[in-house]
């Protein structure tokens, strides 16, 4: 029995350190609030650690962490729907901006990197996963495997929600609070 859960921590601890940082880029996409999201990458880590029990190898550990990371997300989205209000961004949740020169073009990056995140965060759980695991450089096969589709599928989706963000970011429609989801 301990045998088995050395191997669960094993390999959690490989899955932490080489996602981790997806975990969190994930985690923003799901969710705005900077204090809730720290939770659900509590809980997106609690739910990777527990699901390696029972982790037997048939996908790989890339395709098993996302799935985990996106199953814990939407439910995250899901339980906090009712009560959750959108709010916007600030340059304080963005972090530190690198030191360039070009400050104005860093802020409006930043800028542009918001309304996008804004606008991924309005898209349904399905469409959200899959562009979010695709700006993960995840291919439409990868993609598939996590949401269960097939790639041809995959990529029909991921053209269709690019050209459909990329509307709605030219058009300004980032204001979340004027907009239900579409």
């Amino acid at each position: 029995m301990a045998e088995k859960t050395t191997s669960q921590d094993a390999q959690y601890d490989i899955a932490a350190v080489e996602f981790g940082d997806a975990i969190d880029r994930l985690a923003y996409a799901y969710e705005r609030d900077p204090e809730k999201r720290k939770d659900l990458v509590q809980d997106i880590h609690l739910e990777l650690w527990r699901s390696f029990k029972i982790f037997n190898g048939r996908s790989s550990v890339r395709t098993w962490v996302y799935r985990v990371a996106h199953n814990t997300g939407a439910s995250h989205v899901l339980k906090n729907k009712r009560i959750s209000q959108n709010s916007y961004l600030n340059i304080d949740d963005v972090g530190e901006i690198p030191d360039q020169t070009d400050y104005l073009g860093t802020f409006e990056r930043i800028d542009q990197l918001d309304q996008l995140m804004a606008l991924i965060q309005r898209l349904n759980p399905v469409d959200r996963q899959i562009i979010t695991l695709y700006l993960e450089d995840l291919d439409a096969a990868q993609i598939g495997d996590v949401a269960g589709m097939s790639p041809g599928a995959v990529a029909t989706k991921i053209h269709r929600i690019k050209y459909k963000l990329s509307e709605l970011f030219n058009q300004g429609e980032t204001d979340v609070q004027r907009h239900t989801k579409p």
